[in-house]
Parts: structure tokens; sequence; C-alpha cells
């Protein structure tokens, strides 16, 4: 009888193997899992070498690239902006213009080409009403000696501005509007980890009851984001990665590290209330939801690899940041996690919290879900097409989605950086001046200097497109020459700026030099290549996105129709998020309540980026969901036991009433798990609305949102709904294509 069991048992599959060993081979699994981390974070000190680093896309790339050719450092240009306080004396503005430029003269080693209204063409270091005076200068490496050159050149502006209180000072230019930047990202670590963190522990509390079951999913999650950034920092030596990726991947990591052991252990919890065995529990654990947990890990990393075909460096070392901690966050919880649940036993639920800790019911079925999915499955066409109606609607607004990338100075919202407040305030006055285009030339000769000051001549006669002062600072052997444009710096009136300057001014100037290479770079040209190269990539990226996950999806299901309707859902979640996101931002509707500024668009790699992860993301609650409905709908003679092999015992005259049945008691059995798992994500996505970055604000707000959508209206309307009308076409092949499938196994 015994052997007869065991041979109706169906084979172990990779997933349950793997289990299956590090649960009977606990403390090898443990100790592997803890060696891995420990290798990984240990990893950069085995490859010395510093941080490879990004380059823009397009001509402003070309042109950024020109200047590390040089190997002579960088032009770095601060700027100070002097205007008389209110009520003060209009004197009181250039005495203080004299001070400082008598300060700036005390310090020739760390300070060049100081441009000021004393000197020569001074009209043009003065705002076009005469209320306010400019003063720009070059600070000096070389590298060794850069931070000692600032720290004098700074120390300089701060006297004059005590010695000069009557006088209105501000300062904004490359080096202080990059540290800004860089402590914002900083500043925005820390509150996202320090955020993250508690958060996180409440809500697995609230999930599990217990302090052990609760530090299971957090010691994994944590663990992972470690051993990732270990590797990323060793792996960056060729690979770029900046710091800005760091928070996306810091809480993508925890998200899908916490939601993954999540199902993982609420499913072993379920089966032990049930009255099974750890041994048996960890099995059945691991042939369902660890399935679904590598098969959703597995869409993830094959959708965020789509982010390489936009060929835009900075995304390269995003994708291989995502797809390790995605990768990571797999592989333990399908070896430490069963490894630590056969080890603890019984011990799991130990930590009890009063009123939380009540033991979970084996069926774990939720009675709203339960209540919404009888009433979908009964009128399924009324119910998702109501649904599917008010997603359409969501997503109304994103037809006139608005692509704009922000600068250092729109980036961070005011009364967070001085300098960022100080660049909105010369944004005003002295247009461009700020965040201005750098024009590189491969030559320093005459003709080449002579050339750029003929940049003055086509400034004069832009009708205000290129603005004044211009400047020209030798770089090597190249010349970077500075020219403010119109407009915000990312707006449609600089972008016209910029082509007018790429398209008339510099082919009739420094263009025209003999042999010269010319590129037209800068805090302007960046975004403008980079939106036209994303652009012009993202239908590839889509494609390879959406073929690959209906493969993935036809391989995990054997089903056509599933992946389609999978593929639909996901694209009109997305499509409310996007709606979502141009109402909440674009033209700043909500600034005072998320505290931004007012924005005239989205930021144009943040559409692509949330496609990608969304399609990725949702797929967790997508993949558990359908597995449990399969299970189901396999029959009673697949027990809990039931193969991810859909073409087990199923019917093919199986009655409506047993489809809808399987329907409603997969998404009872599932809405627990998805709901809890939604919460964390959107709370852990939720924290990016508190940082201080617009960019940020925009990708908390979208995703939080999309995925509370992907968890509610979709899992638990569009979803059933759709399965309701499917029926049996669901779950199986054509028969062509099922005859096809069997001749090539």
């Amino acid at each position: 009888m015994l052997r007869r069991i065991k041979s109706e048992r169906p084979r172990a599959g990779l997933v349950e193997s793997v289990a299956g060993w590090s649960a009977r081979h606990r403390t090898a699994a443990i100790a592997a899992w803890l060696l891995l981390v420990v290798v990984a974070v240990m990893s950069s000190s085995l490859f010395p070498g510093a941080q490879v680093r990004s380059t823009d896309p397009g001509e402003a790339g070309r042109g950024q690239r020109m200047i590390v050719a040089q190997d002579a450092g960088d032009s770095i240009r601060e700027n100070v902006m002097i205007r008389a306080g209110v009520g003060a004396d209009p004197a009181t503005r250039r005495a203080a213009t004299k001070d400082l430029a008598a300060a700036l003269r005390t310090l020739p080693d760390a300070v060049t080409d100081i441009g000021s209204p004393l000197g020569a063409h001074g009209e043009r270091w003065v705002s076009e009403d005469g209320t306010a005076d400019l003063v720009t200068f070059e600070l000096a490496g070389p590298d060794a000696e850069f931070d000692a050159h600032k720290r004098a050149a700074f120390a300089a502006v701060e006297k004059v501005t005590r010695e000069h209180p009557e006088a209105r000072v501000d300062q904004a230019g490359d080096s202080s509007l990059a540290s800004a930047v860089d402590e914002g990202i900083k500043g925005d670590m820390k509150r996202a980890e320090t955020t993250s963190l508690p958060l996180t522990v409440v809500i697995l509390l609230v999930v599990f009851g217990s302090l052990i079951a609760a530090g299971i999913p957090l010691l994994l999650s944590a663990t992972a984001v470690a051993a990732t950034f270990g590797l990323v920092d060793t792996l960056g030596r060729w690979v770029p990665f900046n710091s800005a990726s760091s928070a996306i991947v810091l809480l993508i990591g925890m998200a899908v590290g916490i939601d993954y052991s999540l199902f993982y252990l609420r499913r072993i919890r379920e089966e032990r209330a049930a009255g099974r065995s750890v041994q048996e529990a960890l099995r059945i654990a691991s042939r369902t939801s660890g399935h679904a947990v590598v098969v959703s890990g597995l869409t993830v990393m094959v959708c965020m690899t789509g982010l390489l075909f936009t060929g835009v460096d900075v995304f390269k070392g995003l994708t291989l940041g995502t797809v390790l901690v995605v990768g990571l966050a797999v592989l333990g919880s399908v070896t430490a996690l069963p490894a630590l649940v056969a080890a603890l036993g019984d011990r799991v639920d130990l930590g009890r919290i009063p009123w939380l800790g009540r033991r979970r019911t084996a069926a774990g079925r939720s009675r709203v879900w339960t209540a919404v999915a009888e009433r979908v499955v009964r009128r399924p066409l009324l119910t998702g097409g109501t649904a599917a109606l008010l997603l359409a609607v969501m997503a109304l607004p994103a037809l006139g989605l608005h692509l704009q990338d922000a600068t250092q100075i729109q980036s961070l919202p005011r009364g967070v950086s001085a300098a960022a407040d100080a660049g909105a305030r010369m944004q005003q006055v002295f247009p461009g001046v700020a965040t201005p285009a750098r024009v590189v030339v491969s030559a320093n000769g005459p003709e080449a200097r002579a050339a750029a000051d003929a940049l003055h001549e086509q400034a004069a006669r832009s009708d205000g497109a290129l603005r004044e002062p211009i400047t020209t600072v030798p770089v090597g052997d190249a010349l970077v020459v500075r020219v403010p444009l119109a407009g915000d710096g990312t707006d449609p009136e600089s972008g016209r700026a910029l082509e007018f300057l790429r398209e008339r001014a510099v082919p009739a100037t420094v263009g025209a030099v003999r042999g010269a290479e010319v590129a037209v770079a800068g805090r302007t040209a960046m975004p403008y290549d980079f939106t036209r190269q994303v652009n012009a990539r993202t239908p590839l990226v889509f494609a390879f996105v959406l073929v690959l996950a209906f493969v993935l999806l036809v391989v995990a299901f054997r089903s056509l129709a599933l992946p389609l309707v999978s593929i639909a859902l996901n694209l009109l979640s997305i499509g409310a998020a996007y709606g979502v996101l141009v109402a909440v931002f674009q033209g700043g509707r909500l600034e005072s309540l998320l505290n931004f500024n007012a924005y005239g668009g989205v930021v144009s790699w943040l559409p692509l980026f949330m496609f990608i992860i969304l399609f990725g993301l949702s797929m967790d609650y997508h993949i558990f969901i359908l597995s449990r409905i399969r299970e189901r709908w396999s029959g009673p003679a697949a027990g809990p036991d039931a193969s991810p092999d859909a073409s087990r015992g199923v019917s093919p005259d199986a009655s409506p009433d047993a489809s809808r049945a399987a329907i409603v008691g997969g998404i009872a059995a599932s809405a627990g798990v998805v709901t809890s798992a939604a919460v964390i994500m959107v709370g852990v996505f939720s924290i990016f609305t508190t940082l201080s970055a617009i960019e940020y604000k925009m990708l908390g707000t979208g995703m939080a949102v999309a995925i509370l959508i992907d968890a509610t209206v979709v899992r638990g309307v569009l979803l059933p709904a759709s399965l309701a009308l499917l029926g049996d076409r669901a779950w199986t092949l054509p028969g062509w294509v099922r005859g096809a499938w069997r001749r090539r196994s």
C-alpha cells in the first residue's frame, strides 16, 4: 500500500527538491546562505579599482566623453547673484559686488576666470532690469586640491554675505547644486531606511501575530539587500551604478523579499494549522507557493532586463541591482526559509502578540473577499465591465502625458536646500545661468576662441533664446563654452533654445572651426537627449517585456487565454496608475499636500520604468492567486498536493458551478496573504512620497497607487470575472497547441 501511495505522488520538481534538501540539511543550508551574504558584502575589497561612471546618451554624452578624454578635470563654475535687500540703499548691491570680486582675486590658486560687472563687457553680468549683479568664477584643480579650493572660495562668499547684511546674496553653481542633490539623496536614503523598517515590522506583526514569524521575512529580505549592495559595489567596477538607484533597489528588495517569504510562510502555517507535520507542510508549500515565487521572481527579472534595450547607461546599474536583489530574494525563500522553518518547527509562533497572535484557521478564508468573489462570478460581465470602465476612466488623464525632466533646481522642494532655493531665485533674474548649456570644442587655439566669442553675436540675434553671460574656459586642449538658455531648463522653451544653439548658433561659429569636434552638453541637453532616446526605444522595450511575460506564463500555466488576460489586466492597472500620476503631478495640482514644486510634466524615465517594475511585481499576486485557483480547479483527486502541472486532474466536462467554486475558493484562500503583501508594498513605496526629490515622489505615488489597484480592483474583481467568463478555456491549451506540445515533449 505504501509503495502504491508513493507511486501516485507526483514527482518532485526542482523547487520542491531544493526546499526538501534545505529542510533536511537545515544547518548546511542556513550556513551556506549566511556565507553567501558575507562573501557578497566583502567582495568589493577583493577587487580594487574605481567605480565606473555612467555616460549620458546622445550628443550630451559625446560632449561628456570629450571632457573625460582630456584627463584634465572639468570646468566647475559657481555663480553668485547680489541684490539690495528690501528697503536697502541700491548702492549696497554694487558695494557687495566689489568686495566679493576683490575677495576672490586674493585666491589666485583657488579661483580663476572671475566674471563680474566690474570687468570688460560688465553689462553682461547685470540683470535686464538693472537690480541684480552676477559674479561668476571657476573653481581650480587639480583634483587633490579641489576641496580645499572650494572651501576657500565658498568661505569668501560667506564672509561677504556676513559683512553686507543689507544685501541679498544667492550662490548656485555646478559644485553647490551637485552637493545639494547628493545631500538630498543621502538624506532620502536615510529616511527610507529608518521609515521603511518600523513600518514593515508593524505590518508583519499584524500579519503573523508573533515576533519570530514576523522576523523571518525581515531577516531574509535584509540579508538579500545587504548581499545585493555588496555585489553591486563589486560589479560597479564594470557596470555604472549611481547613488540615485540605491533607494529604488533598497525598497524594491525589501518589498519583494518580504512578499516572497510571506507567500511561503503563510502557506506553511495554513498546512500546519490543518494538522500536517512540518515536513509535509514544507513539501506542499514548496510545490505550490514556492513554485509561484520562482515563476514570479523570474518574471520580474526578465522584465527588468528590458531596460537594457534603451541603451541608457544609468539603467544598466539599476537593472543589475534589481535583478540581483530579486534573484537573491527568490533564492533565500526556497533555501534558507525552509531550513529556518524546519529548524524552528512550532517555535516559529513564539513571541505571540496579544490580540494579534490568534492562530489562523486551516481554511484561511477572507469573508470580505469571499463575498466579493461570489458576487463577481455570478455576474462576471456586469462586475468586470464596471471595474474595467472605472480603470479606463482613471487612465484617461494619461492621454495628456507630457514628459519633462527636472533640473537640479526643480528636483528639490523649496526649503530643503539653500543652493536649490538660490538657483530658483537666480533662474528668475538670470535665466539659464545656474544650469547652462555646455558647448565642448575639441580645439583650443586662436581660431576656436574667436569662434567662441562669436556666440555673443548669435545670442544677440536669437530673440532671447540664448542669454548672457556666455563664458569660455579651457579644459586641457579643449574649450568649454557656457551658454545660458531661455526657459526653466527642461521646458519646451528650453528645448527650442537648445535646438537653436545646436542647429544654428554652433554651426555658424565653433562648428566651423577646421578639424574641431563640437558637442552641446549640459543640464538641458542631457534630459533632452535622454528623453529622445528613451522614447525611440520604448516600443522595443514594451514588445520585449510583453512577449517574454507571455512565454513565461504559457510555460507556467499551459494556457494561451490566461497569459493574454493577465497581460491585458496588467496594462489596464498600469494605465490607471499613469492617469493618477498625471492628475497629481502634471501641473502640480497637489503640490502643497505632497510638498513639491509645481511641475509641468512627468520625468521622462518614470513611465517606462514603472511599466517594467509594475508588470513584474504585479505578477507576484497574479501568479500566487492563479496557483491557488488552479489547485482547486484540478479537482479533489489532486488534493492539497496538486501538481503545478495544470494538465492533471482536469475533467473536460467540468460544470460551470465547479469552475466558479474553484475561483471563489482560490480568491478566498489567497486574499489574506495578497492583502498583507499589498499593504507592505504600498507602505514601502509610499515612503517615496516623503522623500525630497520630485522624481522619488512621482515614483512612490505611481507605484503605491498601481499596487493598490492591482491588489483590489484587478485581483479581486477583474481577474475572477475574466476567469468566470473564460471557464475551462482559461486552464487548457487549444487542441492543436496541446498536440504540438506533447510531440515536442
